[in-house]
């Protein structure tokens, strides 16, 4: 736990050593400022909760946190660092690990930021606590998510233009499998189970859910089963790199 640990500090300073940490802050507030208030029709709708800045997390994530997570490997691949990250003593899992736990705990000090505005619908009227709770864990763990499939498309290349558009396009598919749109294109010929199958791999589905107040084991189950999943993924492709 002692490499995890210093790997995931070294990340967390590197962030902060240059603007890049600054300007996703400055940015997702502003962005989820502008969705809440504007596009979510905070005001209009005359009730005092979070649901306008929930409903647009999935789709902000989207794009911010491949942001994040493209230069989790193909800089280090691209600069030539990785060779070096990797004569230190501490496997590849561990690196994989304290890489993205740096880039976890960064979205969840964006996420703890945004705090004025639960205390501004608790000044404004009387909301639900438990959900408003439920529903910012939800948003941690499907960043997490989102990270662990953008670290192992930044595994797959050196080109961090390259592992933002994979990383965008692959999580746009999980977002989209729980939608009618793409459920209709099944009906009809595919069998239920497979039906089912598609959509419990939605995180849309798993995040409304929890963003309801319930915290369904069966939610967290699927969050740390796609973190996980994504995460063996990436150690298998860069152990495989190393191995070139």
């Amino acid at each position: 736990m002692n490499a995890v640990n210093n790997v995931m500090r070294r990340e967390l300073s590197g962030y902060f050593a240059t603007p890049v940490a600054y300007v996703f802050l400055i940015i997702f507030l502003v962005m989820t400022g502008i969705f809440t208030f504007y596009l979510g029709n905070f005001y209009e709708r005359g009730y005092a909760d979070l649901d306008p800045f929930f409903r647009f997390h999935p789709w902000l994530y989207l794009f911010l946190v491949p942001a994040i997570s493209m230069r989790l490997w193909a800089e280090e691949r691209r600069l030539g660092t990785i060779e070096l990250l990797f004569t230190l003593p501490l496997t590849t899992t561990q690196a994989v690990l304290g890489k993205f736990l740096a880039a976890w705990v960064f979205i969840g000090l964006a996420l703890v930021l945004t705090l004025p505005m639960w205390l501004t619908v608790n000044y404004l009227g009387d909301p639900d606590n438990g959900v408003i709770l439920a529903a910012y864990i939800g948003s941690w763990l499907m960043a997490g998510g989102f990270l662990a499939i953008g670290s192992c498309m930044s595994a797959m290349t050196r080109n961090q233009v390259v592992a933002f558009i994979l990383s965008v396009v692959v999580c746009f598919l999980f977002l989209l499998s729980g939608l009618p749109m793409v459920m209709n294109l099944f009906n009809g010929w595919a069998p239920q189970v497979i039906l089912d199958g598609i959509a419990s791999l939605s995180f849309l589905k798993h995040f409304a859910d929890i963003s309801k107040g319930v915290i369904d084991l069966r939610d967290l189950v699927y969050f740390v089963l796609m973190i996980g999943f994504w995460l063996l993924a990436t150690v298998l492709i860069l152990d495989l790199k190393k191995a070139d």
